[in-house]
């Protein structure tokens, strides 16, 4: 759906859809039109056009998954955390925020044809040049959010996509693509990375800094650490004192 007939021709230009297999079948520019489809003919996926109404394409969203799962994307919306988190709970494959790039479309359009036909995974595309790289998708940004506020916690990539109503393998991978780390690896940095600041800006017990972290088990913590950063925390805690 996208009522502006220019913005719908700049998507369609924007990717090679033949050659990823895909059929663009029809168009719709508000909510009404786009349900009346749906009675008549079967879709495959949904391209949903945020960009000019939030409002109208949530409703649809909300429309579409009272009948059906078929996959969603959300293009050109706003980053704002509260719309992508109540996008979200429709359970949308995917939410991509203006400005959408072409390689994000791809990217984005590869991995629902990759549920759909519950094949083996297909290669990412090719990684923009650094310089272009962009922010985190706002579904991403939404899972380092998560991260950064339940460090404390015991966090699974599960748990937060079952929060999310989300695909945990397409998250991850999602993730992945788009951090140049898995899950689990940014996890762990930004807990061994807290665990550092703690050692050299207080004087928090080694324990309580490892349960600040995440960790209820102090030897795992010891060894995580130690594997993290060449050195234990005692160690490591000692060098900040000496360097000040």
């Amino acid at each position: 759906m996208d009522s502006d007939a220019s913005s719908r021709e700049a998507t369609e230009r924007m990717i090679d859809w033949a050659r990823l297999g895909l059929d663009i079948q029809a168009h719709a520019s508000h909510s009404a039109e786009a349900c009346a489809l749906f009675d008549k003919q079967r879709f495959s996926l949904v391209l949903i056009n945020m960009k000019h109404s939030h409002a109208e394409g949530l409703k649809l969203c909300g429309q579409i998954r009272q009948n059906s799962q078929v996959p969603i994307i959300l293009l050109g919306g706003s980053p704002d955390y509260a719309l992508v988190k109540q996008a979200l709970l429709y359970q949308v494959n995917d939410y991509l925020a203006e400005p959408v790039k072409s390689s994000h479309l791809s990217d984005s359009l590869r991995n629902v044809i990759e549920l759909l036909n519950r094949s083996e995974p297909v290669a990412s595309p090719q990684t923009a040049p650094s310089q272009e790289r962009s922010k985190p998708s706002p579904v991403v940004e939404i899972v380092m959010r998560y991260v950064q506020a339940e460090l404390h916690q015991n966090i699974t990539l599960k748990k937060i996509s079952d929060a999310l109503h989300f695909n945990c393998a397409y998250l991850g991978r999602k993730f992945k693509n788009e951090e140049n780390m898995s899950f689990n690896e940014y996890l762990l940095q930004q807990r061994m990375e807290k665990a550092k600041r703690l050692l050299e800006q207080t004087d928090m017990r080694i324990y309580e800094i490892a349960n600040e972290v995440g960790y209820t088990e102090i030897d795992w913590f010891y060894k995580k650490f130690k594997e993290y950063t060449g050195i234990s925390a005692n160690e490591y805690r000692k060098k900040q004192v000496v360097a000040r």
